[in-house]
């Protein structure tokens, strides 16, 4: 099975826009050239059932000089229309051939122009945001991540807000203090969301635009699933790899079942972080309060354990497996399975 959506979904509108219009152009103006039209009346309705919807076809009964013709219009009706007389419209050079004088090219060139100016739009739009965005950042200096500290290690808990729409991150401590947070400051169906980067440490705001989630399920041995969004234009696997981001992945194994994902977190080759899934409640105390097993993990919330004083590229790292199915860090899910399979073969 093959599946796709977010940003790619723009383009595939686009292409259906311009097939519409064609297709409008053509049953508007060159279908029913030579065509002359008439009178019928409907003697009979055909069922046309797909699922649960049902679509009515009419036969109808039409004379030509005096000639008697019959046929299915291609044009549909209510159920009730026996008796109905309905324009179609007939070849004179043979009266066999017919079509139903609807509206479909009309609706169609409309349907298609209306899409194609919310494609063009939405694409004028998203340019326009992505240069604001690039040069609010290089106003307050921020273009490139904070360098690599190290420090003593702590333990942090990565929250994905549930529930909403308007979904945001966030990183804190032990003691619930929102050490790094991303906010949502403007949701678009069409473009890419805007996100206020919150590092509360430093004291530092810095705008980013992330996409809409794209996946493509290909259900193939052969090639590999991949699950991916944009930030700030560009492939967020890509970015981190351009930001030196590397992350060995594998799954965490409970008595009987798979049940969470465990993540060595690298940069330029050290590794800057250890992260595993956890249950909604990543708060030990939570988890007890609301007696929910450590083992039954959710996608977007992770437990930290680090020594990087500078948590925006670990952010945006954490970030993007939470708000994709990737299970590695090059978007697909096969790493993860590969990972696993190399560190049981390690412990035996």
């Amino acid at each position: 099975m093959f599946s796709i959506r977010g940003p790619k979904v723009k383009y595939f509108a686009a292409v259906l826009a311009v097939i519409a219009l064609i297709a409008g152009v053509y049953f508007t103006f060159f279908q029913s050239r030579g065509f002359v039209e008439t009178k019928a009346t409907i003697i009979d309705i055909v069922e046309d059932s797909i699922g649960e919807e049902t679509t009515y076809y009419p036969i109808v009964e039409y004379t030509v000089n005096g000639d008697t013709y019959s046929g299915q219009s291609d044009q549909s009706c209510s159920p009730d229309a026996i008796g109905k007389t309905i324009s179609i419209l007939y070849n004179p050079e043979d009266p066999l051939v017919f079509h139903g004088n609807g509206q479909m090219g009309i609706y169609l060139m409309i349907v298609g122009a209306v899409i194609l100016v919310i494609v063009v739009v939405s694409e004028i739009i998203g340019r326009n945001n992505m240069k604001e965005t690039k040069e609010f950042q290089k106003s307050v200096g921020k273009t490139e991540y904070a360098p690599h500290v190290e420090g003593e290690e702590r333990e942090l808990y990565f929250l994905t807000d549930l529930g909403t729409e308007k979904y945001g991150h966030r990183i804190e401590d032990k003691n619930r203090k929102i050490l790094y947070e991303a906010k949502m400051t403007k949701f678009s169906l069409t473009t890419a969301y805007k996100y206020d980067f919150i590092d509360h440490v430093h004291g530092t705001t810095v705008p980013h635009l992330v996409g809409h989630e794209e996946e493509s399920q290909w259900g193939s041995l052969l090639i590999d699933d991949h699950y991916t969004f944009e930030f700030d234009g560009v492939d967020v696997w890509k970015h981190l790899k351009e930001n030196g981001i590397k992350v060995d992945t594998g799954y965490t194994a409970g008595e009987a079942t798979l049940v969470g994902m465990k993540y060595h977190i690298y940069r330029d080759g050290v590794e800057i972080a250890l992260a595993e899934t956890t249950s909604q409640y990543p708060h030990e105390e939570d988890a007890a309060q609301h007696k929910v097993a450590g083992a039954i993990p959710i996608e977007g919330f992770y437990r930290i354990w680090t020594k990087e004083q500078n948590l925006d590229l670990l952010f945006v790292t954490l970030m993007a497996f939470a708000r994709s199915k990737a299970a590695d860090d090059k978007g697909g899910t096969r790493g993860a399975m590969f990972g696993t399979i190399k560190n049981v073969s390690a412990q035996k």
